[in-house]
């Protein structure tokens, strides 16, 4: 299994890193065009393919051991990995705006 170690997938992505987080078996990267990366275990956030579209001028990213947390430009939240450890705020992204 890859908990994350092997960035070989994604390497020729990972220029002009501006931040990392990780859980406990994936990491997320903020690039300087606030893109974001994903590699490792996909049930822990290491693939954001079903929220990629959403991930445009992501400005921070939080990580829990099994999920992560995008704050974008305008305030709103994406969240991706195990949908029952945080992965999931879509019952209550409405009410989730960065102050």
């Amino acid at each position: 299994r890859d908990w994350g170690g092997d960035c070989s997938a994604v390497q020729i992505q990972l220029r002009n890193v501006k931040q990392i987080q990780a859980t406990c078996g994936a990491f997320a990267a903020i690039l300087a065009d606030r893109s974001v990366v994903t590699w490792g275990m996909p049930e822990h956030g290491g693939d954001c393919a079903a929220v990629q579209e959403e991930l445009g001028h992501v400005e921070q990213i939080f990580a829990t051991g099994y999920a992560f947390a995008a704050i974008l430009a305008d305030g709103s939240i994406v969240a991706w990995g195990d949908p029952d450890r945080g992965g999931d705020c879509s019952a209550v992204r409405d009410q989730l705006r960065w102050l």
